[in-house]
């Protein structure tokens, strides 16, 4: 609005006054004008910029694969060229006259030695010398490995129990007792219901797309009945899940964090949110005893009396993001008996959004400061707690106190409504638990661990949209526990899964063996079964 110059007072102090106010309501207009401009920003690169602060590899690899299927079709069609030039030239049977291929990368000698082959041979129809009419005899050959697929094959189980009678007596006619099934008068299998699992929880492949495959091989299953499998497969299968979440709770560092599962909400005509509790350990960072393990808990919301509850008999270090449950579950305790580790790649974070929306330079020096410490522990990643811990104390320390002094001495420079000030509150209101790394060689820098895992939670969900209720959401839970568990000890999800439903259904494996079943405890045992196989 424009100013009328007669309308303004002669007094030079009451204009001095006016222009001082008007520098102020400037100010604070341009940092609202900004702050809304940084909001824009943001909400840009939410909708239509990268979520993660890296290169996400699968999407760089689906722009990999159309290159690499681009080249291919290119020199094959130039491989075509190069036969027809060599047929027009007569070019003979050795090869050495034709024009000379593009070498292709070809992965050489990474082929199992276990697979199963199948020898072809290709020889020569007529085996007399075009020269002199004598028999050729074989000087050698050419051997050449090709990776061949035979698609799944269905088969049916026959099982005979043949009945005996007595011919001498009256005796009742006697014979085996039928063998326990996972699906108590069904046709499944233990290894076709493992497959089904799998197909479901480890590829992401709805139940329905399932029957659909099932149905391309003649065999039609409606999806009620694979989904039945699935439920009574759970059901034999919670001893193991029980087991993992006890290995889990009992160890004394362990990471913690959550995600959304949506879950149908019958009569309201929509899902609700609920949530899949995470809880991880991993002591391979820093050579520690305890397998690896992460164990998932279903929970109808985000209540903090969730965790308190999963965490009821947990002693030791908790490393958590930001989230204030985990504080409530440590203020309600009275025994003291968890420490809260905090996470830095949360804090990055928040100064990453700022400088991908303003470049802002104060945001980049503390990005530049936390990757410091991330260079020391790639530096001591592997090593034990005690050296983890006296290099941090010798290089990580120092770099901590200068960036304490740093945030402080720069939050009061900016504006104090700023996203970046607020960053930096974020991240000196959590700096206890964001310093315990320095006095404990076990605890990570980050909940990159259990993030890691919750990851494969919403690929399931792009694919199945939601679970059906509550008790299919526990299903979701008790299976992402056991195939998470089993993919960090390096156990192949199927072959186990096949195997421990097998002695669990028949009772091989006892309810007071069940821990044997666990994955590291499975892959110990048939290791040393295939040594002694190998060796008799």
């Amino acid at each position: 609005m424009p100013i009328d110059p007669a309308s303004l007072p002669d007094d030079p102090a009451i204009l001095r006054e006016l222009v001082a106010n008007s520098e102020i309501e400037i100010t604070g207009l341009r940092a609202e004008i900004d702050k809304l401009h940084l909001l824009i920003a943001k909400l840009n690169r939410h909708r239509f910029g990268r979520r993660s602060e890296q290169l996400d590899p699968d999407q760089l690899s689906l722009a990999i694969e159309d290159l690499e299927q681009a080249q291919g079709a290119g020199d094959a069609a130039a491989d075509a060229v190069i036969d027809a030039m060599a047929e027009q030239s007569g070019a003979g049977q050795s090869g050495a006259d034709k024009p000379p291929r593009k070498r292709r990368q070809r992965n050489l000698g990474d082929l199992p030695a276990s697979l199963p082959q199948i020898e072809v041979i290709v020889d020569l129809d007529n085996k007399t010398c075009s020269c002199c009419g004598g028999t050729l005899h074989q000087v050698g050959e050419t051997v050449t490995k090709m990776l061949d697929m035979v698609p799944a094959i269905f088969r049916v189980k026959v099982i005979r129990r043949p009945r005996y009678a007595c011919d001498a007596c009256d005796t009742p006619i006697v014979q085996a007792p039928a063998p326990p099934r996972p699906i108590d008068g069904g046709m499944a299998t233990e290894a076709l219901v493992a497959h089904v699992l799998v197909g479901k929880f480890v590829d992401h492949l709805p139940l329905y797309r399932q029957a659909q495959i099932f149905e391309r091989q003649g065999i039609k299953l409606n999806r009620s009945t694979l989904g039945d499998w699935v439920g009574r497969a759970c059901w034999w299968l919670r001893p193991v899940n029980d087991a993992i979440l006890a290995h889990v709770f009992a160890q004394t560092k362990a990471f913690a964090d959550d995600t959304v599962l949506p879950v149908l909400d019958p009569g309201r005509g929509k899902t609700k949110s609920g949530r899949l509790w995470c809880y991880a350990v991993d002591d391979r960072p820093w050579c520690g005893p305890a397998p690896p393990a992460a164990a998932f808990i279903y929970a109808t919301d985000r209540k903090g009396e969730h965790p308190a509850a999963h965490l009821a008999k947990f002693r030791g270090v908790l490393q958590v993001d930001g989230y204030a449950g985990f504080g409530a579950v440590v203020k309600e305790r009275v025994d003291d008996q968890i420490a809260l580790a905090f996470c830095w790649t949360h804090a990055r974070r928040y100064f990453y959004e700022f400088h991908a929306s303003t470049q802002s330079p104060i945001a980049a020096e503390a990005l530049a400061r936390i990757a410091q410490l991330y260079a020391i522990e790639a530096e001591i990643r592997g090593q034990p707690a005690t050296t983890r811990q006296s290099v941090r104390q010798a290089k990580s320390r120092p770099l901590i106190e200068a960036l304490h002094d740093w945030l402080n001495a720069q939050l009061a420079r900016i504006s104090k409504g700023s996203d970046l000030a607020k960053a930096m509150r974020y991240t000196l209101r959590h700096w206890t638990g964001l310093t315990l790394f320095l006095d404990d060689g076990r605890i990570e820098l980050d909940t990159n661990t259990v993030e890691r895992e919750i990851r494969r939670i919403p690929l399931g969900r792009k694919n199945a949209l939601f679970a059906g209720n509550d008790i299919g959401a526990e299903h979701w839970a008790l299976m992402a526990t056991l195939i998470a568990s089993a993919k960090l000890n390096d156990v192949e999800p199927l072959a186990w899964l096949t195997d421990i439903l097998e002695r669990i259904v028949s009772g091989r494996t006892k309810a007071t063996e069940i821990d044997r079943l666990l994955p590291w405890h499975w892959k110990a045992d048939h290791a040393v079964t295939d040594i002694v196989q190998a060796a008799a």
